[in-house]
C-alpha cells in the first residue's frame, strides 16, 4: 500500500498568524490554488480511496485533489484526522499576542503541555498513529489522506530518523506530501514533505523567530 500524506491548503487563519486547532475555514484563493497545483501533479494515479478530517480546510483539500487526479475514488472522514485541540488558544494571533508556550511548542512539543482546554501533543499523537496503523491493514494499493500541520507530524514520528525532532526541522508547509509505504507489516517512510508547486511559492508561516 502507498498512502499520500497531504496538509491541506491556505486558509486566511495561516496568513494571518492565527491558531486554529479544530476551528474551521475555508481554503482561501492561495490555498485553493496550491491544492489544485498539487493535485495536476499527482494526476496519473488513481486513488482507491481518500481519507479526511473533518474540518473544511482538509476535505476540501482532499476534493480538489480528487478532482485533478480524476481518481473518482470514495472520501471517508475521519476524527482522528483533526488538527490538535488548541483550547484557549484558537483564534487568537500567536504573532501579536506572544501567547506563552507557543515557542516551546516549536521547539519541544513532546514536552510541552500548552493548550488550556486542549489537547497535549502525545494525546494527538495517538489518535493519529492508530489511524495509520488501522488504515494499512486495509485492501488499499493507494491512497489519499488529508490532515493538518502538527496531526501530519503527529501521525509520522515513529518513522523518523530522530523521533524527538518533533517538528522534522519545520512546521509542514500548506499542500506538502509525504508518501508513506505499508507491506508485510513493515511501514516506512518514502517521500518527506515534497512540495509539488512551484517552490517560489512556499511560505513557512511558523517559525521560532514569530513568537519573539
Amino acid at each position: 500500500m502507498k498512502i499520500y500524506i497531504i496538509r491541506h491548503g491556505e486558509t486566511d487563519a495561516n496568513a494571518n498568524g492565527l491558531m486554529q486547532g479544530w476551528s474551521d475555514g475555508e481554503l482561501n484563493e492561495f490555498g485553493i490554488m496550491l491544492a489544485e497545483e498539487t493535485g495536476k501533479k499527482l494526476k496519473g494515479i488513481k486513488f482507491d480511496a481518500a481519507y479526511s478530517s473533518p474540518l473544511v480546510r482538509a476535505r476540501k483539500t482532499a476534493e480538489i485533489i480528487i478532482k485533478e487526479t480524476e481518481s473518482n475514488c470514495p472520501l471517508y472522514i475521519d476524527d482522528r484526522l483533526k488538527e490538535i485541540n488548541m483550547g484557549d488558544y484558537e483564534g487568537r494571533n500567536f504573532k501579536q499576542e506572544r501567547l506563552s508556550g507557543v515557542k516551546e511548542f516549536l521547539v519541544n512539543p513532546l514536552e510541552t503541555d500548552l493548550f488550556p482546554g486542549g489537547e497535549t501533543v502525545l494525546d494527538c499523537v495517538q489518535r493519529t498513529q492508530l489511524f495509520l496503523k488501522e488504515l494499512v491493514l486495509k485492501e488499499y494499493e493507494t491512497v489519499l489522506v488529508s490532515t493538518h500541520g502538527c496531526a501530519l507530524r503527529c501521525m509520522l514520528n515513529f518513522l523518523y530518523d530522530e523521533n524527538s525532532n518533533f517538528w522534522h526541522d519545520q512546521v509542514p508547509l500548506n499542500c506538502c506530501i509525504n508518501i508513506v509505504e505499508a507491506e508485510d507489516g513493515e511501514i516506512k517512510l518514502t517521500g518527506d514533505d515534497l512540495i509539488l508547486y512551484d517552490k517560489s511559492l512556499c511560505i513557512d508561516r511558523y517559525t521560532v523567530d514569530d513568537c519573539r
